[in-house]
């Protein structure tokens, strides 16, 4: 929750992992997506974008031309070349992107796919960025009260949903900082649905860690939180609440690998 208590900032790192092989011929691909969200206390998406790579480790012999591939409705062009509104289809839109020197760009503006010459081991292949049409893995729904006449307590109740399908591997190592006063003496964890919270006061804050969070589940954590007096009493500023998580096989732009031949 930030200043005004009314935003949370997410940062999610998504992974889709490819295996191709082929007697002793292997191609390992990773598609890696980081999303900015930016959203407000009744759930709100005020602002969200995404910052994708495709990472490839190439374990072939020779010198083989590869064709990679992806969704149909792909579509490369700045924003303001789009007309500035925001498209409703189920098309992927991306603002920019960049490719590796192996790419023959002619080919990806006249098929719109990626053909390359992969180098041995691991490089990127390419780069890019979406800001529209972007599917939010999370949900947080978080309400934050300042209690008493002297604000010596605060009372804590986060409400996070996942958003992605049940049929999905889900999240993994889902840790949630939940920031507190500075002057937070104890504190007592009312209701934790899964996972396990705790109070660490070097980092002012409760760390909610889960280690499996399925799709189209929702889980609720409650915390009171008491605070010890100070001389000099400063309004408590809010800082956002972070999450740091995993989620496989699923992208927040919908963008898919279709193809590698």
């Amino acid at each position: 929750v930030s200043a005004k208590g009314n935003e949370v900032y997410i940062d999610v790192i998504e992974k889709v992992h490819c295996l191709v092989s082929a007697k002793g011929n292997e191609v390992y691909i990773d598609v890696i997506e980081k999303v900015h969200c930016l959203v407000s206390a009744k759930g709100n998406e005020l602002r969200m974008d995404v910052v994708g790579a495709i990472k490839v480790r190439s374990c072939l012999s020779g010198m083989p031309e590869c064709k990679f591939g992806m969704n149909d409705k792909l579509q490369v062009a700045p924003r303001a070349d789009r007309g500035g509104a925001p498209s409703r289809e189920r098309s992927i839109a991306i603002d920019d992107c960049r490719f590796h020197q192996c790419v023959r760009l002619s080919r990806w503006g006249e098929e719109r796919t990626i053909t390359f010459v992969p180098p041995d081991g691991e490089f990127e292949l390419m780069t890019y960025r979406i800001t529209e049409n972007v599917h939010a893995p999370f949900r947080i729904f978080p309400s934050i009260k300042e209690q008493g006449s002297t604000k010596s307590r605060v009372e804590v109740a986060i409400t996070v949903k996942s958003c992605f399908e049940r049929t999905t591997p889900g999240a993994r190592n889902v840790v949630i900082k939940i920031p507190v006063p500075k002057n937070t003496a104890r504190t007592d964890i009312l209701e934790c649905m899964q996972g396990k919270a705790k109070f660490e006061p070097t980092k002012a804050a409760i760390l909610w860690r889960i280690k499996k969070f399925p799709g189209a589940t929702e889980y609720r954590l409650r915390v009171d939180a008491e605070l010890a007096s100070t001389v000099a009493e400063k309004e408590w500023n809010r800082p956002p609440i972070e999450m740091d998580f995993q989620v496989d096989m699923w992208a927040a732009s919908q963008l898919q690998v279709r193809t590698l031949k």
